[in-house]
C-alpha cells in the first residue's frame, strides 16, 4: 500500500510534525514499505500446523538432579575467598583490607 504525499502530510499534521519536502518524500517511501511489509505478514497462514522441518516435541534434556562441580574447582582461580564465598572489592566504602577509601 503506497501512501500519497497528501496522506503523509496529513499524518505529520496529526502528530504535529513540521516536515521538510525532503522528509515528506523520505517518510512516504519508508511508511509505504512498512505498510507493504505488514500486508505481506497479514497474508501468512498462522492457523496451520508448523512447518514439517520443525521437531514435533521438545528436545531439551530431562532436568534431573546431579552433583554440582567441586567447590575446589570453582574456587581454584579466585583471587580471594572468604567463608566459602568469592571476595570482591566493594564498589562503595572500604577496600579489601577494611580501610576506608579516600
Amino acid at each position: 500500500m503506497a501512501l500519497t504525499r497528501q496522506e503523509v502530510e496529513h499524518l505529520a499534521d496529526l502528530v504535529k510534525l513540521d516536515l521538510t519536502e525532503e522528509e515528506k518524500d523520505r517518510f512516504r517511501r519508508q511508511l509505504s514499505e512498512v505498510l507493504e511489509y505488514a500486508a505481506r505478514l497479514g497474508e501468512l497462514d498462522i492457523h496451520s500446523p508448523p512447518a514439517a522441518d520443525l521437531p514435533p516435541h521438545n528436545l531439551l534434556r530431562v532436568d534431573e538432579p546431579r552433583p554440582s562441580s567441586l567447590r575446589e574447582h570453582i574456587f581454584a582461580n579466585a583471587p580471594s575467598i572468604e567463608d566459602s564465598c568469592f571476595r570482591v572489592r566493594p564498589v562503595f566504602g572500604a577496600d579489601l583490607e577494611g580501610e576506608a577509601r579516600s
